[in-house]
């Protein structure tokens, strides 16, 4: 998974600053998961509230990035450029989302307060699992949706189509 954020950044860093940042946060999250995934494998009582509440906190932040920042940047370049495909495409995509955003926040809930750390420790290896599959699955959605409008408005995909046209 951490392979293919790399892989994902480096087709589309650049290409807005925005989703630079995005992609950047995404790296973050998936080295924390892993992180706390590998600790709560080892030594579950190890891991702290802290430690839960940090992971929390890049996952909420990077949902966030998403449906209030880089999807909307995403859906007005493809209306900017009268896409309708692609419009259509990415709604299609961000209603797909809404399963693992709700995970997500069903994870932040589960881990809220001390005492819920306390009561549900146990099922965390459980839940980063879940998470890792449902974060994989977002990663591919949000890779197609950022592919479609970039793909086609790039400059260089421009000038390859007006080549073809010719």
């Amino acid at each position: 998974m951490l392979e293919n954020c790399k892989s994902a950044l480096e087709r589309w860093g650049g290409v807005h600053q925005l989703i630079d940042r995005w992609l950047d946060q995404r790296r973050d999250l998936l080295v924390n998961l892993i992180e706390l995934k590998e600790i709560s494998d080892v030594e579950l009582e190890a891991v702290t509230k802290e430690r839960i509440d940090a992971f929390s906190e890049l996952l909420m932040d990077y949902i966030s990035a998403g449906h209030f920042e880089a999807y909307p940047q995403l859906r007005e370049e493809a209306r900017a450029f009268e896409d309708d495909a692609a419009l259509t495409l990415a709604d299609s995509l961000l209603a797909r989302l809404e399963n693992s955003t709700a995970l997500m926040l069903d994870f932040d809930d589960e881990y809220a307060s001390p005492g819920r750390v306390r009561q549900n420790l146990v099922r965390l290896p459980a839940w980063l699992e879940r998470l890792a599959h449902g974060l994989s699955e977002r990663f591919d959605l949000e890779d197609k949706l950022i592919g479609r409008v970039h793909a086609r408005h790039a400059p260089d995909a421009a000038r390859a189509e007006l080549r073809s046209e010719l």
